[in-house]
């Protein structure tokens, strides 16, 4: 049997936050706001997990009112999404996910992201397609005030 997700998350760009995308830190004047680290690569992937097994969403598993999961490392959440999906007899078959920001260029950073996510899954690093895009300077990605990501995922159960 195969089960298909989809996810999208947002985050507000702000001064004096770490910019972290894909698991990866990425040298910028900006950063992320969010409860924790604010990956939205990472989140939009967990959420098409989450999906993809009928297990709603990252949100209801990590709230944002927990302590515990206040500035946590999302490939923490990663990887426990991951054992979350698999103890119901889940595994990744492929990601394909959109990171949507003006700036910083991500296209550098995605061979890094992959085999980082890689690592924290447990995949080849080819099971995961990751694409870059601008919005053209519109919208709030346009006047970089945030950034976007979208991702679907598929996944397999004997």
């Amino acid at each position: 049997m195969i089960r298909v997700g989809m996810g999208y998350d947002v985050h507000q760009l702000v001064v004096g936050r770490a910019l972290w995308i894909g698991g990866i830190r990425i040298e910028h004047e900006l950063g992320l706001l969010g409860h924790s680290d604010a990956d939205v690569l990472i989140h939009a992937i967990c959420d098409a997990i989450l999906g993809a097994a009928n297990m709603r969403d990252i949100g209801f598993h990590f709230p944002d009112t927990s302590a515990e999961t206040e500035n946590m490392d999302s490939k923490i959440i990663l990887r426990k999404t991951m054992e979350l999906v698999a103890a119901k007899g889940y595994r990744l078959g492929n990601i394909d996910a959109t990171i949507c920001a003006e700036r910083p260029k991500m296209n550098p950073h995605i061979p890094q992201m992959q085999q980082c996510m890689a690592n924290v899954i447990g995949t080849d690093p080819d099971n995961i397609s990751i694409k870059a895009t601008t919005t053209e300077k519109l919208g709030f990605t346009g006047r970089q005030e945030g950034i976007s990501a979208y991702a679907v995922v598929l996944l397999e159960k004997d």
